[in-house]
């Protein structure tokens, strides 16, 4: 028999153990040649003018490319571990470890070259579907060419075939390095004997909670900086990282095991057939394992917390918006009658909303709370726009307010998070008399004001007589700029891109300026709601796309390790199967137990992820948008049905072990 005919008859024996990894080679090639491919793609490049494409997608590829490079050398490991069988039967028929070297080394090219071509072509398919969906994200209306690059196919090819000389350095010093009885049992041993937990090991798992719980302390107070150190922040980012980390490794090479000792202890010795399929393998395998899950967890959770945190940014577009711009026109002075007068003209449905604003000098010190955080100094006195209740109440019909009240709106919840403010205490107006004290009722968050006229900060309402009685106040007449804003919201949100073209037509671009008394020129140029929507989903759009796909490309990594893991077990453990066959248990009673073990191989590393994640976005969403829970949910969901995927399979190749044990 020539090598070649053993290599194909080879290759056919292992197809079923292989198709999982050659089809997630193929995927990365796929999404590695279309990321690379739409760098050169001309629509999707000159679409965005406020967003570096290319150079988003080229940066996402090479994180790409770190992800194929450790699915592939870890999952080469797990293969090499499962075929020492093999390898070490053809080295005792008289193979040297040369041979055996070059037949693996042909075994892995053929597989590579397939999954590079295979790879490619679907890439040169679907890269336009990509733009696609790229674009259909940033809302572009613009047909994408279907482009064949030959850049982006020399350097995936030499990415690819960089990381195949890799795999088989990797795997001809494997096969020199260990020796032939290493080889026929290395599946025979287990990683870790049973024993009884020291003193020691109980209290290290201990210690792995203690460190989780902290590290979720310390990102519920993130924010909360007592020191005046400016590295305050760093230092706590990073021990919050090395304590989850470290305290999910020690989670899992001590706690699990610990706890799963004791749930056999209290058995005393009366173990079903679920107990010995599900507790007895995993406290034997927990020791390799920890390092694998530990991985795997905190991938899952850095993928699943960077998705998140993009996708909060998009979905949150839309109200974020309408929090700065709240109108979906404004006209600032009076300045923009042409707009309205063409608006009337084409009998166009709209409302409109008349704001009356007075800037004056306002003292704020009283309402912050005492335990603001050190090393922040806030300037507590200063201009700040103020309206009147009737106005106000046009949209916030629920405002009330007595003589000498106030309301604070505008007071964003990124703001909240870092600085409190208190209810119920007072604040200073500068006017010409001296100062008044205004009591603050509420501290709100939405706004009827642009953010232009705001600066993005805090506003204050009070009551029609206190309004008219500073308007009338010369020094407050004279420091005001901006005297009204006019908000105007159609009725018809199909019209937006027609009274857009009015309204830049008519405002100059939403350019509006007024003459200072002392000569001076102040200018403003004015978004749409509509146009700062589509703005946001530039900026986030592209890295909701880039964070979606590389989330799809780890979950397809620690899925398909987890899987490899459990094929490899299921191989090892067939004979304690054959042997339970014969004694009379069913393949459902097996099944049972190996539930029940899956459980805990693909639910813990699962479980934790999601709450390290969730305490990774509680800690600073607010700093990417306005929502948390809808995207939250849509994220993780995604995420755990595609993860559960892997389970299934995995589930499914044990029933097929045991269903051929006997």
């Amino acid at each position: 028999m020539t090598l070649s005919q053993l290599v194909l008859r080879s290759m056919k024996k292992n197809i079923k153990h292989y198709y999982l990894y050659f089809f997630a080679l193929i995927f990365s090639v796929t999404l590695y040649f279309s990321f690379v491919t739409l760098q050169y793609n001309p629509s999707v490049v000159d679409v965005s003018q406020g967003v570096k494409v290319a150079a988003g997608l080229k940066a996402a590829s090479y994180i790409l490319l770190f992800v194929v490079v450790f699915f592939v050398l870890y999952a080469n490991l797990l293969f090499m571990k499962r075929r020492s069988k093999e390898i070490g039967l053809y080295q005792l028929i008289g193979m040297s470890k040369g041979l055996v070297t070059r037949l693996l080394v042909l075994e892995n090219t053929i597989l590579w070259v397939s999954a590079l071509a295979i790879g490619v072509g679907l890439g040169f398919l679907t890269s336009r579907v990509f733009g696609m969906v790229l674009l259909r994200i940033l809302e572009k209306d613009v047909l994408v060419q279907l482009i064949f690059s030959v850049e982006a196919l020399q350097m995936t090819i030499f990415v690819f075939l960089v990381l195949l000389i890799v795999v088989l350095i990797q795997t001809a010093i494997g096969i020199r390095r260990v020796s032939l009885l290493a080889l026929f049992t290395a599946n025979a041993t287990a990683d870790v004997k049973v024993k009884r937990f020291s003193g020691l090991q109980m209290f290290l798992g201990f210690i792995g909670l203690l460190l989780i719980g902290y590290g979720y302390y310390l990102s519920t107070t993130l924010f909360e900086l007592e020191s005046d150190n400016p590295n305050v922040l760093f230092y706590k980012m990073i021990a919050i990282l090395v304590s989850t980390i470290g305290g999910t490794f020690f989670v899992f090479r001590f706690s699990v095991a610990f706890i799963l000792n004791l749930i056999r202890k209290q058995k005393r010795g009366h173990l079903s057939i679920q107990d010995v399929l599900s507790l007895t393998p995993i406290m034997h395998r927990m020791k390799s394992n920890a390092m694998s899950l530990t991985t795997i967890t905190v991938i899952s959770a850095t993928a699943l917390g960077i998705l998140c945190l993009s996708y909060i940014s998009y979905y949150s577009a839309g109200s974020t918006a309408k929090l700065n711009i709240p109108f979906d026109y404004i006209i600032m002075n009076d300045q923009g009658e042409g707009f309205i007068e063409l608006l009337n003209e084409k009998k166009i449905e709209y409302t409109q909303t008349d704001i009356e604003l007075l800037n004056v000098e306002v003292d704020t010190s009283a309402i912050y709370a005492n335990d603001m955080p050190a090393g922040l100094n806030m300037v507590t006195k200063g201009p700040m726009i103020i309206t009147k209740l009737s106005d106000m109440q046009k949209e916030m019909p629920g405002l009330s307010l007595k003589e000498g009240e106030g309301y604070i709106t505008g007071y964003s919840s990124m703001m909240s998070e870092i600085v409190k403010l208190e209810e119920n205490k007072p604040v200073e107006l500068t006017t010409s008399n001296g100062e008044e004290s205004i009591t603050i009722k509420e501290i709100r968050s939405d706004s009827l004001l642009v953010y232009y006229v705001t600066g993005a900060g805090m506003s204050i309402v009070v009551t029609d007589e206190q309004f008219d009685k500073l308007k009338a106040d010369a020094m407050i007449s004279e420091q005001t700029i901006w005297s009204k804003q006019i908000g105007i919201d159609l009725a018809e949100s199909a019209q937006l891109k027609e009274v857009q073209a009015i309204y830049e037509e008519t405002t100059n671009n939403g350019h509006f300026e007024v003459t200072k008394d002392d000569g001076t020129i102040d200018s403003v140029n004015m978004d749409t709601q509509e146009a700062y929507r589509l703005s946001m989903l530039d900026m986030f759009g592209l890295v909701i796309f880039v964070t979606g796909f590389l989330g799809l490309a780890f979950l397809m990594t620690t899925g398909s390790i987890l899987y490899f893991k459990q094929m490899t077990e299921a191989e090892e453990e067939k004979a304690s199967y054959t042997v339970l066959r014969k004694i009379g248990f069913t393949t459902n009673e097996l099944m049972k137990g190996i539930y029940k073990k899956q459980l805990f191989n693909f639910g813990v590393p699962l479980v934790i992820g999601l709450a390290h994640s969730y305490f990774a976005v509680k800690s600073g969403w607010m700093l990417f948008g306005t929502e948390l829970v809808a995207p939250l949910l849509i994220t993780m969901g995604v995420y755990v049905i595609l993860y559960s995927i892997f389970a299934f399979l995995s589930i499914g190749y044990y029933r097929k072990v045991v269903n051929e044990s006997l």
